[in-house]
């Protein structure tokens, strides 16, 4: 075993561990490297988890199993940029696959994203959230707020402050592949709104070819220019883009608005096929779907200086757990 192929597999180790809500046993680790398609075995767990120990990355909780340490965490934010490149597309493929939301049924897991900020920030800003949402530049009105002190995945939400989880757009795409529709996350962006009007994706970052998530990037940059969208109609905010089979358009219309019905939409109307779409590139023989991003009324916050971490793309949770708060 080569040196970086144990680096890689200590890597996938941490964040097996990380992603695990609890301390977690070298069997279930071992199990869920499999599913990674790292058939490392039990054996071959426990043997790297007392490298792990040793360095300081991970520690024991009594006989329940391994949590991360800090070092721990450090290790994965340092890691091989080859080792990450694939992480958040493949992160993507989980929970859309972890999706079944049944948009008939109007019931199932959903994808969500995660924005943490301080209670009296929100509190004050309340009405600022409830416009951006009502002019339709999100995916849903419905959230679920975690009070401070909640665990929430692999993430605490520190007191004094609340956790909101928003519908994530990839929910969608979770929907039209449980539906049989072939779907291709492919971009996250920053679209242009003149007069109202989305016109054109004026960045764009590949799913594929990044290590963090777009949307993080967009936003901690401070990329987007909601307010002015809300004071003349026309700005930057954010949005994503996928790609189904043309051949599959009519049904994708149905089942889009199967969804609108259930509090699910902020899809674009600019579904075509063509070279480009918001001039953004579309291979042929597909159509591009762009959708307003989950977390836009959380990044005119960021606008106006308020600290607020967005965790997107971030937990599956149950649509029952939504509702329309702001």
């Amino acid at each position: 075993m080569t040196e970086f192929t144990t680096q890689r597999l200590i890597i996938e180790i941490l964040k097996t561990i990380v992603e695990n809500n609890e301390p977690i046993g070298a069997r279930l680790i071992a199990d869920k490297m499999n599913e990674r398609g790292y058939s490392l075995g039990e054996r071959g767990v426990r043997y790297h988890l007392k490298i792990l120990d040793a360095k300081g990355f991970t520690k024991r909780v009594g006989y329940s199993g391994r949590i991360i340490t800090k070092k721990g965490i450090a290790e994965i934010n340092n890691a091989l940029v080859g080792d990450r490149m694939g992480f958040v597309i493949s992160r993507i493929h989980e929970l859309l696959y972890s999706t079944t939301f049944d948009p008939y049924k109007k019931s199932g897991n959903i994808i969500t994203n995660l924005s943490i900020m301080d209670k009296d920030d929100l509190d004050r800003n309340k009405e600022l959230i409830h416009t951006v949402i009502q002019k339709g530049y999100t995916v849903s009105p419905r959230c679920h707020i975690f009070d401070g002190g909640e665990k929430v995945s692999n993430i605490t939400v520190p007191q004094g402050s609340v956790g909101i989880a928003t519908i994530c757009a990839l929910t969608i795409d979770g929907v039209l592949l449980k539906q049989g529709i072939p779907i291709e996350t492919k971009y996250g962006g920053i679209i242009q709104v003149d007069d109202g009007t989305p016109v054109r994706f004026t960045d764009l970052i590949s799913y594929t070819g990044t290590s963090i998530d777009p949307i993080t990037i967009f936003m901690s940059k401070r990329m987007t220019d909601v307010m002015s969208i809300l004071d003349n109609d026309s700005g930057l905010l954010l949005g994503n883009l996928r790609e189904a089979p043309i051949i599959a358009h009519e049904k994708i219309m149905d089942i889009i608005s199967l969804l609108n019905s259930a509090d699910i939409g902020g899809v674009i109307g600019h579904i075509h096929a063509g070279d480009t779409v918001l001039s953004a590139p579309i291979n042929p023989g597909k159509i591009g779907i762009p959708i307003y991003a989950g977390v836009n009324p959380f990044a005119v916050l960021v606008e106006k200086g308020i600290e607020v971490i967005t965790h997107p793309v971030s937990l599956i949770m149950d649509y029952s757990e939504m509702n329309t708060i702001f």
